[in-house]
Parts: structure tokens; sequence; C-alpha cells
């Protein structure tokens, strides 16, 4: 069984707002029915899309069009964004001169703006959403994992590793991931650094070579699971 210990299992006990791990000596043996706790600031990631190609004026993957062409597969308000070239290279390390990139209007990447070459590499995107405005699913969530630090090429949290190193403590098939920095809980989301992975089928990655700065903070994961 999984072994959650950042779900609430002490009666009337509240989450502070820093959201940090239980004491090991609040945490009770689990009980055949686990009380799930809902974190409001995770996200749920929509599918990629990838609309158009940069054989015209740019690679045009807008918001509004997006919405068009795929009815009821994004939020009303998305709160991110997230784009990297069709083989899953990130912007930053792309190279290319973005015209639009945020989740109120979508991205854009002009032909016109690049200076080393005539044409914008084919982008897909996908966009983030509060779980409330997705699917309404209660979930369950592991300790907290810190397997990497980045001193190689990055911060490298990935799920298959997790899973190796910390057999039976995660589910086969997680519907939520959420990072955080591991000094001052701050959200990968709020860090301003690029990341080359973040979602819960693969875990988490950040490399250095995708950041403006050369180094990637210290990153630690966790992951929801449907509660059984």
């Amino acid at each position: 069984m999984i072994k959650l210990l950042s779900v609430a299992l002490v009666a009337g006990l509240v989450f502070e707002s820093n959201q940090q791990i239980l004491k090991p000596n609040l945490v009770k043996p689990l009980p055949t029915k686990l009380p799930c706790v809902y974190l409001t600031h995770i996200q749920c990631w929509t599918n990629w899309f990838d609309r158009d190609d940069p054989s015209g004026t740019g690679d045009w993957e807008t918001l509004y069009n997006l919405r068009i062409e795929n009815p009821g597969k994004i939020c009303p308000e998305p709160i991110q964004i997230e784009a990297t070239t069709l083989s899953g290279v990130s912007v930053a390390a792309a190279g290319d001169v973005i015209f639009q990139n945020d989740a109120s209007s979508g991205f854009i990447c002009r032909n016109q703006d690049q200076t080393l070459k005539k044409q914008c590499n084919d982008y897909r995107v996908r966009f983030s959403c509060h779980p409330r405005s997705a699917v309404e699913v209660l979930s369950c969530w592991t300790k907290w994992y810190d397997r990497d630090s980045p001193t190689g090429t990055g911060d490298w949290e990935l799920l298959s590793n997790l899973k190796a190193e910390n057999p039976g403590q995660i589910c086969d098939n997680p519907i939520y991931i959420e990072a955080v920095t591991t000094d001052t809980m701050t959200p990968a989301i709020s860090t301003g650094e690029n990341f080359y992975a973040y979602n819960p089928t693969v875990g988490f990655v950040c490399r250095m070579e995708d950041q403006i700065s050369g180094q990637c903070l210290n990153y630690k994961v966790r992951f929801g699971c449907q509660c059984p």
C-alpha cells in the first residue's frame, strides 16, 4: 500500500499555509479508507496542442483558436502555459525570439522576429488549470522525494527512478505532481525557471542548459494518486 505521509490523519488537523510535512509522531497507522486532502494549488495539465507550423508567417498557437478547434478541452481560465518544440526542447533552449507566450493569449513565434534564421521551430503547447476547473478528483499524496541535486546537468526527479528507489511507495498511475524548492518550499512554477519535464507520468526535470543563469535550484517532488 502506498505510504501517504502527507495525508491528514489526525482529527481536526489543519494544514498550515506553507504545506509542511506532518511530523512522524503525528502520523497514525493508515486506515483502510484514507481521508483525502484536496489541495487547491495543484495543477492539472491539458493535452499537448499543435495547431500550426511555421511554414507561413510563424507558429501561431493562440488560445482563442485552440479553444475553437478543441471544444471543452481547455479550462475557462488557464493559470500557466508550457511550450516546447515537437521534439520536447524548451523555448529557452530552442533560442527563438518569441512574440507571445502567456496563459491568457497563448503562444506565437513569428518568423519576422528571428535574427539567425528565417523560420521558427515548430512548437506545441499545453495549459495548466486549477483542479476544480478540470476534473473533481480527490487526491492522496505521497511524501516528498528529493533524489537528485543540481550539481551535474540539473535536477532529475524522474518518476521511473523514484519508483525504482522507493518500491511500493508511489502508485502506478499518478494523476498530479507537485514540485517545490527544498529550502523555502517555493512552488516550481513561481521560480521563473524553465523545466524540461513537469508532469505526473514522467516526473520533474530542471536542466541547467535551459536556464538563463545556467543553474537550477534544488527541487523536491511528490505525487497525487486517486484515493482508494
